[in-house]
């Protein structure tokens, strides 16, 4: 990922109409999102670009996430929440 891809995922990240997702994503960014395999991070770049109110369910366990990638980095998203 090059700098002004990484710029604009940080912007999508911390420019939520939720502040908890502001939160959650942008600590994600920061502190989990260099770890990441390359599946994971494409995997995390399509739910950055969801809106609020159908990744908030997501992350919270209320709807469930068929793609198998994408609920790993789910799983990781809830993990950073509950720290």
């Amino acid at each position: 990922m090059n700098t002004a891809e990484l710029n604009r995922l940080r912007w999508q990240c911390t420019h939520r109409a939720m502040l908890e997702m502001d939160l959650m994503l942008g600590n994600f960014l920061e502190n989990r999102f260099s770890n990441l395999t390359a599946e994971q991070t494409a995997a995390f770049v399509v739910l950055a670009d969801m809106e609020d109110q159908d990744l908030w369910p997501l992350i919270m366990g209320k709807r469930e996430c068929t793609d198998a990638t994408q609920a790993g980095v789910l799983a990781m998203l809830r993990d950073v929440r509950l720290k």
